[in-house]
Parts: structure tokens; sequence; C-alpha cells
């Protein structure tokens, strides 16, 4: 029989195996972004390689990355800020308001998170087109402000930790449904905040078929929908397209390319992390 010492070793080994069969993919690729870009085992990472190669990325059509970035920020934020405003109100209207057809609506939001984004692309074109607002960076942010899943969470959010009790008395002081909302329920709703925030921007951001068919201009769509670009302009992946192109990609260019693309998503995770640790326990206690 194991002794509880060695048993203890046998854990902790099988963890730290466990951890680095996860962490390895991730160091090698962070490796390959900071490599020069004539040859993956020519030189060892280095920060002036990781100079050169952003530059090279930069002078991709005449700098149109950070056309990217930035029309992704744009496009994230409006969407997110939008779930947010949305979400909070009607998932509180859900958990705590009394009228005809709740039931329904909850089936209904439901129903539509686990609908395919790809089912509703060609509809929702049809429909900007129709009024000629594709290429339109506003109109994109206002579409991803559809998150139905953050209007479940507000809903789990409200339905746990603002008891019943509370409403009532609210509506006995005199409070109407608008005002017991916006003096009770929003100041107790920062981790709920920070959860539709935080989902909906992540989804928005790594959103790939909307900007694709909605942002067709190369300096108007959004980085998850360049980074194709890019990969196709690579002679790894395309040398007959790479041919006649000014600037050529390789593996470090890509994959430094893809790092940054990343960065926001971990700044946005980084300021909302202490909010996301506490909003996980969401639904787990019925207060």
């Amino acid at each position: 029989m194991l002794s509880p010492r060695l048993g203890r070793l046998g854990r902790i080994t099988t963890l730290l195996l466990v951890a680095a069969a996860f962490a390895y993919p991730l160091l090698a690729f962070l490796a390959v972004a900071f490599r020069h870009d004539d040859g993956l085992a020519s030189t060892g990472p280095a920060l002036n390689h990781a100079a050169d190669n952003w530059q090279s990325v930069l002078a991709f059509n005449d700098g149109v990355f950070l056309s990217w970035l930035t029309n992704s920020i744009i496009v994230a934020s409006t969407g997110s800020l939008i779930a947010v405003v949305a979400a909070l109100p009607a998932g509180y209207a859900l958990a705590r308001l009394r009228f005809r057809g709740r039931r329904l609506l909850r089936f209904l939001t439901l129903l539509t998170m686990v609908i395919p984004n790809t089912v509703l692309v060609i509809p929702i074109y049809l429909e900007v087109s129709a009024v000629g607002a594709v290429n339109n960076l506003w109109v994109v942010g206002l579409l991803m402000g559809f998150f139905p899943f953050g209007v479940y969470l507000a809903y789990i959010h409200f339905k746990t930790t603002l008891p019943n009790q509370i409403v009532e008395s609210a509506r006995l002081d005199g409070l109407t449904d608008i005002q017991t909302f916006f003096k009770i329920a929003l100041p107790i709703s920062k981790q709920a905040v920070a959860l539709v925030g935080f989902f909906s921007f992540v989804a928005n951001w790594t959103n790939y078929f909307l900007p694709l068919v909605l942002l067709p201009l190369s300096n108007s769509t959004t980085v998850s929908v360049g980074l194709q670009q890019l990969v196709s302009s690579s002679p790894l992946f395309d040398p007959t397209n790479a041919a006649g192109l000014d600037v050529r990609l390789y593996a470090p260019h890509l994959a430094l390319a893809t790092l940054v693309t990343t960065l926001p998503v971990l700044i946005v995770f980084v300021l909302a992390q202490r909010y996301l640790v506490r909003g996980q326990t969401l639904g787990a206690v019925k207060g």
C-alpha cells in the first residue's frame, strides 16, 4: 500500500504533467512569434525579431492590420455595451416582474441561445442590404448587441441574489418597477455587468461570419476576418497569391499577429477578473 507521501507526490507529478501538456503548445506558439522569419530553427526567440516581425505585419497592405484592430474594438465594445444595457433590465423583468407571457419570453430566450449564428447571417444580410447599411461598423456593433445569453445570466443573477420580499417591500413603499430596478437591483449587479460585458465582448471579438458578410471591404472588416486574409497571403498556405505581394508573411508574422489579436480580450479579462470570480457563483446559492 502506498504511503500518503508517495500518493501526494504522485498526484503532484500528474498535475504537473497535465499542466505541461497544456502549457507547451502555448509556449511554443509564443516562441514562434519572437523568431526570425528566415526559419523557425535558425535562430532563437528575441525581442528584436518580434519588432521586425511587427513592422512586417504593419507594412502588409499599407497598415490595414491596425484598421482591423480598431474596427474590432469599435464593434465589440459597442455590441458589449448594448448587450449590458439590454440584458440587465430584461433579466430583471423575467426574474421579478409578473406579466402575461413571461414564461414564453423566458423559453424564447433559451431557444435563441441554441440557434447557430450562421443560420441568422443571410437573413440579417438581406435586411441590412435592403436599407443600404452594408460596410457600416455601427450597424454591425448594434447587431452584436443581440446577446440572449446575457439576458439569461442577468435572469439567474436577479433570481438568486434579489429576494422577492425586497421587491415586494419596495412596492409597498411606493416605488415603481423602474425605480426598484435602478435604486435596488442595479446597485447590486456589478458581477452581472462584468459577466455579461465580458462574455459579450469575447463573443463579438471572435465573431467571424457577421463581419465577413456585412463588412466585405478589406479596410472595413474586423481582425477575425483579417487574420484569414493574412493566412491566405502567406507563402506557407497560398504560394501563388503571395508571389504577387510586396510584403510576404511567414509563420512568425502570423503568430505575432494572432498574439496581438488576443491582447484586448486578455486586457478585458484582467480588468473584470475580480467580478468574474465572484460572478461564477451566480445560481449556486439562492439568497
